[in-house]
Parts: structure tokens; C-alpha cells; sequence
């Protein structure tokens, strides 16, 4: 009998608790977790895309905080890379309003606060992107 190795989700974000909340949650809905920290990936200190393309992630869940325009545009500029054009992002930002009006109505912002409901729908909407479908979870 084979199993299916479990799907690898990112978790990139900026702050350690955070990261650590998201992953928590997400590894005990069936997913492997993988880790980074963005504002090393924007200082050129951590190759976001060779770790994507080492792990192989179907899904990444991307905080997006201030300078919320500078770091929605790096976002912008890594989706248009080689090694993360295929994959599927589930965005995050504590100040979803923000993002959201820089990012556009096509593109849903998960705000994140640390309520129990709020993880839990970044959860369901990474299970969503994993099953290759985006849009409100």
C-alpha cells in the first residue's frame, strides 16, 4: 500500500510567533510545514526561490507587512520568477485593508490578528489552494 507523501506548504512571515502559530495549525490539518522569514529573503540574506525549489512547496502562505507597498511589490517580483510562477499563495498581513488595495479585488488578503478564527481560515484557504483552487476561503 503507498501513501501520498503529505503536501508541503511555506510559511513565510516576519514574525517568529507567528510563523510558529501558522505552522502549528497548518501541520495538524495533514500538511508539511517549511519556513522562512521574509525580510531576510528582501536583504538578499535567504534564497527564497532556491528553498522553494529545493522543497517544493504546492503552496505558500506570504505575509505582507509595512512598507506595504514596497513589500507587495517584492511579492510581485518573486511570483514572476522561474521557481514560484506555478506555485499557489495564500496572502497574510496584519492590515489586510492595506494590502488589499494594493494587491486589487482579484487577490484575497487574509488578515491576521491571532484569533483562533483567523488561523483557521488561513488554514481552510491553504487546504483550498492545495486542492488548485483560490479564492475566498
Amino acid at each position: 500500500m503507498t501513501t501520498e507523501p503529505p503536501t508541503v506548504v511555506a510559511v513565510f512571515n516576519s514574525n517568529d510567533d507567528i510563523v510558529e502559530m501558522l505552522r502549528v495549525a497548518i501541520e495538524l490539518s495533514g500538511f508539511l510545514v517549511i519556513t522562512g522569514h521574509v525580510p531576510r529573503a528582501i536583504r538578499g540574506e535567504f534564497d527564497l526561490p532556491g528553498f522553494v525549489a529545493q522543497h517544493q512547496p504546492q503552496v505558500i502562505v506570504y505575509d505582507i507587512s509595512p512598507p506595504y507597498e514596497r513589500n507587495w511589490k517584492f511579492l510581485q517580483h518573486l511570483r514572476q520568477m522561474p521557481e514560484l510562477s506555478d506555485r499557489r499563495f495564500v496572502i497574510t498581513s496584519t492590515h489586510a485593508g492595506k494590502v488589499q488595495e494594493l494587491a486589487g479585488a482579484d487577490e484575497m488578503v487574509h488578515e491576521i490578528l491571532g484569533k483562533p478564527y483567523d488561523i483557521e481560515a488561513i488554514v481552510r484557504a491553504v487546504a483550498e489552494a492545495a486542492r488548485g483552487r483560490s479564492g475566498p476561503a
